[in-house]
């Protein structure tokens, strides 16, 4: 339908009515637009002009509360708590400013209204985990432990990533860490984990385990490499008893099959048969390292379906001992290692061997194996070591030494297969 305007009266008020609605929305928008500029100033004045220019913006209300309670120089809770009560008769869902409001009551020895403010937060939103652990420390600070530890259970339960910050603060007012494992933290993978991260990160390993085998309860599943961290810090503790175990731990909630190593052979993969490598207990190294390529080589192998292939440019005097893995070992037991290389066209007087390096505080000693070099088909070199009366930890590692000869730059390729580092009584009882 079609609106006629048949007199100039009608059509001068209603130009009267648009101008009117026109200035209302202007005045409403420029009310907005100063009221955000002078909250934004986070100054007092700024703040009580803003709340006064927008009387029923509850945000207004709670930024000056704020302001009052937290400004170091000149604070006022009550005034703070006044500005808080105001937002809330504007927005009583706001469990924000009822924390807040809490908290000032708190600061203020005021315990009951804090505790009815902080349960006021606790109806609006039951489900934060904001809530919770705010409410949980509270209550902690008053001497309810149970309470606490049973919000900030709750807090966790939602944000497991809160589990590392919950495992410390409940150790503070707990030190047995099975009993803080059990109030505080849900049986969680992810809290576990954070837990875990946290522990490894400081490097308190021996409480890390405790979390572990909780974790192992659960039957996880995850990447390989969230193992990594705990298994770099054992490894540097020389905890090799504890890092074997993570291992294969890890491997299994990561669902990687073991590859197939001879039997009783302490090196993991030692056929190259996985995709597993640059962590925990598996071979370490990059693609290419200060003149050698380094890849897996699936035409040319001993055994199974692929061989580790160096490649040497020819372009420098090579001193390299960069593919190596970290083993276990038991202080002054005995092992035969053997490992299977075939070189092609491997230049200078320095060929392709392994290094055995015992790692203890008293014993940094190096087992060299015989090197293979020129054009050689698959060789079987073998070797037979006795760790120290102190050494746990063996590494194990794929090297060429540098040449003091004036023909020194290396070139050509060989192929590394089946590396076997077995107790001598295994090795016995299998002859």
């Amino acid at each position: 339908m079609i609106l006629r305007l048949s007199t100039p009266a009608v059509r001068g008020l209603l130009v009267l009515a648009a101008l009117a609605l026109a200035a209302g929305l202007t005045d409403s928008g420029v009310r907005n637009a100063f009221g955000e500029h002078d909250a934004g100033l986070n100054t007092p004045q700024g703040l009580e002009r803003a709340a006064q220019l927008e009387p029923d913006d509850a945000s207004n209300w709670s930024l000056l509360g704020r302001y009052w309670q937290y400004n170091l120089e000149d604070p006022d809770v009550q005034r703070a708590i006044r500005a808080y009560q105001k937002a809330l008769t504007i927005d009583p869902h706001s469990a924000d400013t009822w924390l807040d409001l809490g908290t000032a009551y708190e600061s203020k020895g005021d315990i009951t209204d804090a505790r009815n403010a902080f349960l006021h937060a606790k109806r609006v939103y039951p489900i934060s985990p904001e809530v919770s652990w705010r409410y949980g420390n509270f209550l902690l600070r008053q001497g309810d432990v149970d309470g606490a530890f049973a919000q900030i259970k709750q807090t966790v339960d939602v944000d497991p990533k809160r589990g590392a910050a919950a495992f410390s603060l409940g150790l503070r007012v707990d030190p047995d860490i099975r009993s803080v494992l059990d109030r505080v933290l849900p049986r969680s993978q992810a809290a576990y984990l954070a837990v875990i991260s946290s522990l490894t990160e400081q490097g308190r390993t021996d409480q890390a385990l405790v979390v572990w085998s909780r974790l192992d309860l659960l039957h996880p599943q995850f990447p390989l490499s969230e193992s990594y961290p705990l298994m770099e810090s054992l490894i540097h503790k020389r905890q090799m008893t504890e890092a074997r175990r993570v291992w294969d731990q890890a491997l299994a909630f990561a669902g990687v099959q073991q590859p197939p190593d001879p039997p009783g052979s302490l090196v993991w993969d030692g056929g190259f048969e996985s995709d597993v490598a640059n962590g925990g207990l598996a071979w370490r190294y990059a693609p290419f390292i200060g003149g050698v390529r380094i890849n897996l080589d699936s035409d040319e192998k001993h055994s199974g379906r692929r061989s580790l292939r160096l490649t040497f440019n020819g372009l420098k005097n090579v001193d390299f001992g960069d593919v190596c893995q970290y083993i276990p070992v038991q202080p002054a037991a005995s092992y035969l290692f053997s490992a299977w290389i075939q070189t092609r066209n491997l230049s200078t007087d320095q060929g392709v061997r392994f290094g055995l390096h015992s790692i203890s505080d008293s014993d940094r000693s190096v087992a060299w194996t015989d090197d293979v070099r020129g054009t050689q088909p698959w060789t079987q070199i073998r070797h037979r070591w006795t760790a120290g009366l102190d050494v746990r930890e063996l590494q194990l590692c794929v090297s060429r030494q540098a040449s003091t000869q004036s023909d020194d730059k290396i070139s050509g390729s060989a192929w590394i297969d089946d590396v076997a580092l077995v107790p001598e009584s295994a090795e016995n009882t299998k002859q």
